[in-house]
């Protein structure tokens, strides 16, 4: 990797904060399945985030991708002599897949014949076939074969989301995940020939009666083994259990383990690599085929990010706290991949706080900044809503404990990790559900005295900018001040902007359109709201954001406008967040100098 050398002098001087996103880091290294030692990563190693081949038997490493507003999708095909990328407009997230030798050369089209989408999955076969998934707000989800140097043919179509979970070891069966049911937030199932006949079929909704969902987690990387490897949600969170699509037999692997569990296939499919998470932390396991048991993989305490099992057996993993930058680490005992450059300075620890809530207790963690309490707070709410905080490394938090804020981050009921129903629980009263667990943490914070109750600041990006925005309608005496990044603002105008596989999501989490249940887009959205909010208000956001559209956030902003509210907004030639790093911190520092002049 090469890094760009004019930074380094401003580096050496800048404050920490501004260390930890400058500091150079890599992805987890995923590796050609038939050529081990052919690898591709993502690395911010000259400031933007790109694509990165390294050919683990020379060491040589080569940058692949050099885009302005950086690129992170890529894959490796089998043989490891292509490497196919994503390439969208300035982050729009809307184009096609280019294809570039390993060893560098030029770029050409490597899907021709297929018109520019979303992506919707993509498996490559040993033969050279492609399978490629697509969205668009025309079509719907689509799915093509590419042979090759064939034409594409037009396997699936459906105005519900679908997309391309997997393709067999031996190029023969393709695995769909899909909602043709009508429930974005429960896929089904359904094994494929490449002609599209169907082969078999999964559906745990029994046709959207109930809320179970499965999602594809692989074939068996063995030839003519029909053995797909499939997390459900049948006992009340995801865990995985074996299906041949042959036979029809499911095989329960009766992990007893608290929490979700996902797991990948060794690569001689003689076991799986099990990755558990369980209130914001992650472990390895084993698991055996032969003596049906769980193995430890040792890891340290914190949260494993990635993991992959090579051929000789070693486990590579990315690993963080929230106190340890990001290593990838292998079970034989050495670091994996090593960027050049200064290490990023390490953070506070986060405690664990649990606080009783209206639908259970709540997980909190807290990071405190030196001195005693209480201290200037922020809610760093996260995003999805289907995701979770974990004890992980995060530059943004940390840049705001090196300010003197705690920060506090409430995994809300939608998020993932808690189990199904936890993760469930928002549905039809979106927003309201989240913020009434975050008022319940609030509350904690400010009699705990962790929290001054006149310093507190409301922020976060995606979802959490819109559970912001939304908080600040709502909750108005709570919060002194907000801040949100890449928000919903005006949910009945996101609907309508945004990319198809979010209006389907929208459609399953309130109920229908907007035109078919009108209150509950009225009741969860921040615009309802606007002018109850007494907050100065901070809002970045992206000039070409598909999950979050420019118009509905000018609407809110026009609003406060019109009455003369506290506001400020920084706009950017981006999409759904910023993969360039200066840029990113220009962001927080903008956020950070909002607070500071409406808190200090």
């Amino acid at each position: 990797m090469t890094e760009k050398n004019d930074h380094e002098p401003h580096n050496a001087s800048a404050p920490d904060w501004e260390k930890r996103f400058r500091a150079p880091r890599v992805s987890l290294p995923d590796w050609a399945e038939d050529a081990p030692d052919r690898s591709l990563f993502v690395s911010n190693a000259t400031g933007t985030y790109e694509l990165y081949a390294w050919d683990r038997t020379t060491g040589a490493q080569r940058q692949v991708t050099d885009r302005p507003n950086g690129t992170t999708d890529g894959v490796l095909t089998p043989d490891g002599r292509s490497i196919w990328w994503f390439s969208d407009t300035d982050g729009d997230e809307f184009g096609v897949w280019k294809r570039q030798p390993f060893g560098g050369g030029p770029d050409e089209d490597a899907a021709p014949g297929i018109a520019p989408a979303y992506p919707s999955g993509l498996a490559l076969g040993r033969d050279g076939t492609a399978v490629v998934g697509c969205s668009t707000d025309e079509d719907g989800s689509t799915i093509h074969v590419l042979p090759p140097g064939g034409t594409p043919v037009e396997i699936y179509r459906h105005r519900e989301s679908a997309g391309v979970g997997d393709l067999s070891h031996d190029g023969t069966l393709i695995a769909v995940e899909h909602t043709e049911h009508g429930d974005a937030m429960h896929s089904a199932l359904r094994v494929v020939r490449l002609d599209g006949t169907t082969v078999a079929e999964l559906d745990d909704t029994k046709g959207g009666a109930l809320e179970l969902g499965l999602s594809v987690l692989g074939f068996a990387p063995v030839d003519g083994d029909t053995r797909l490897l499939v997390g459900h949600q049948r006992r009340g969170r995801w865990e995985p259990i074996v299906w041949d699509v042959a036979t029809g037999e499911e095989t329960d692997l009766a992990i007893e383990l608290p929490g979700d569990v996902s797991a990948e296939w060794y690569p001689d499919g003689s076991a799986l690599l099990i990755v558990h998470s369980f209130e914001a932390r992650s472990e390895l396991r084993r698991y055996d085929f032969a003596r049906r048991e769980l193995i430890e993989v040792e890891t340290p305490a914190g949260t494993v990010s990635g993991a992959t099992a090579r051929p000789d057996g070693s486990v590579e993993y990315l690993w963080s706290s929230a106190a340890r930058p990001p290593v990838v680490r292998s079970t034989s005992g050495e670091v994996v991949l090593d960027p050049p450059g200064a290490k990023a300075p390490g953070s506070v620890p986060v405690t664990d706080v649990w606080v009783d809530g209206p639908g259970g207790r709540i997980h909190a963690l807290v990071q405190r900044p030196a001195g005693e309490g209480p201290f200037p707070t922020v809610f760093e709410i996260h995003g999805g809503p289907t995701a979770h905080d974990r004890d992980s490394f995060a530059a943004g938090p940390a840049a705001w404990v090196d300010h003197g804020y705690a920060v506090v981050r409430v995994n809300y009921r939608g998020s993932t990790g808690y189990g199904r129903e936890w993760t469930d629980a928002l549905k039809h009263r979106v927003g309201l559900i989240e913020l009434e667990d975050i008022a319940a943490v609030r509350e904690w914070a400010v009699s705990s005295g962790l929290a001054d109750p006149a310093k507190l600041v409301l922020s976060g990006g995606s979802w959490g900018g819109y559970l912001t925005l939304l908080g600040l309608g709502t909750q108005p005496d709570a919060w002194a001040v907000g801040v949100a990044a890449v928000p919903v603002a005006d949910y009945v105008t996101a609907y309508h902007d945004e990319m198809e596989a979010l209006k389907s999501m929208d459609r399953t989490l309130l109920g229908g359109t907007p035109e078919e249940v009108p209150e509950r887009y009225e009741a969860s959205s921040p615009l309802t709201y606007v002018d109850a909010v007494r907050a100065p208000v901070y809002i970045s956001a992206g000039l070409n954001d598909p999950r979050c559209p420019i118009q509905q956030v000018e609407n809110y902003v026009d609003r406060l406008s019109a009455r003369g509210a506290p506001h400020e907004v920084y706009r950017y030639d981006a999409g759904h967040g910023s993969l360039v790093v200066e840029e990113r911190i220009k962001q927080v520092a903008l956020e950070l100098d909002f607070a500071e002049r409406h808190i200090r």
